[in-house]
C-alpha cells in the first residue's frame, strides 16, 4: 500500500487544493495524476444543493453520452414474443422472462443494464429485493421500463448513464476513459453538466452547483469551476 500511497501523494502535488480549475485544465490533469497501468475511468461528481429526503427534489434520469463511456454495457432485457425478437435484433445480451428471473434470484449476475417491457414488470418487481439495492431495478425515468426496446437497448449500448442523487446530495457519473481525447471527455461532462443544470427541482434554494470535481479511479479529485463549463442553451 505504500508504494500506492506515495504515487498518490506525489499526484497530489501537481493539483492545487484551493482551485477551482476551467473543465479544460482539469480533464488535463486528470490525465497527468493518473498513475494506474490499466486505462483509468474518468468520473465527474456534483455536490448539490437540494434535500433529497423531499421528493420534489430527487434528481434521477439518464443520458446518452456523446463519446460512449469506453464500456459497452451487457444489457440484459426482460420481454416475451415481438418484443423479445426486437430486443436480440437490437443486440441486447440476453432476452428472455422467468429463466433469467429464476438465474437473478439464485445469484446471477453478469449484466451491467436491465430493460423491461411495462407487462413484465410484476414479475420482474419480485425480483426488488436484490436489484434495488445493487441499484439495477428497471425504472421509467431512466428509459429501462418501455416498450421502445431498440431504442432502450442501443442507447445503453452507444453510451448511456443514469443518474442519481444520493442521500448526501452527491452524484457521481462515469464520462469516459483517461485514453479518450481531451474534447471527447469535456464534451462528455459538459453534456451531464447541462443535464443536471436543466433536473435542477424548482423548490431547490440557494447555490445548486455546490462543488463540481473530475477524477480518475485512483487519482486525487479535481475541482471545476462552472463557469467554465460551456452550456449551449436552447
Amino acid at each position: 500500500m505504500a508504494k500506492k500511497g506515495k504515487k498518490y501523494l506525489e499526484a497530489l502535488k501537481l493539483v492545487d487544493r484551493s482551485k477551482a480549475y476551467s473543465i479544460e485544465e482539469a480533464i488535463d490533469l486528470v490525465k497527468k495524476t493518473n498513475y494506474t497501468k490499466f486505462d483509468a475511468t474518468v468520473e465527474a461528481a456534483f455536490r448539490l444543493g437540494v434535500d433529497p429526503k423531499k421528493a420534489d427534489q430527487q434528481i434521477r434520469g439518464a443520458v446518452v453520452l456523446p463519446n460512449g463511456t469506453g464500456k459497452t454495457a451487457k444489457v440484459l432485457v426482460f420481454a416475451k414474443g415481438e418484443k423479445a425478437k426486437e430486443a436480440e435484433a437490437a443486440g441486447a445480451d440476453y432476452v428472455g422472462d422467468t429463466e433469467y428471473i429464476n438465474k437473478i434470484s439464485e445469484g446471477w449476475f453478469d449484466f451491467d443494464v436491465i430493460v423491461a417491457t411495462p407487462d413484465m414488470m410484476g414479475e420482474v418487481g419480485k425480483l426488488g429485493r436484490i436489484l434495488g439495492p445493487k441499484g439495477l431495478m428497471p425504472n421509467p425515468k431512466t428509459g429501462t421500463v418501455t416498450f421502445d426496446v431498440t431504442k432502450a437497448v442501443q442507447e445503453i449500448k452507444a453510451g448511456k448513464v443514469e443518474y442519481r442523487v444520493d442521500k448526501a446530495g452527491n452524484i457521481h457519473v462515469p464520462i469516459g476513459k483517461v485514453s479518450f481525447d481531451n474534447e471527447k471527455l469535456v464534451e462528455n461532462f459538459a453534456t451531464i453538466f447541462e443535464t443536471l443544470l436543466k433536473a435542477k427541482p424548482a423548490a431547490a434554494k440557494g447555490t445548486y452547483m455546490k462543488n463540481v470535481s473530475v477524477t480518475s479511479t485512483m487519482g486525487p479529485g479535481i475541482k471545476v469551476d462552472p463557469a467554465s463549463v460551456a452550456v449551449k442553451s436552447n
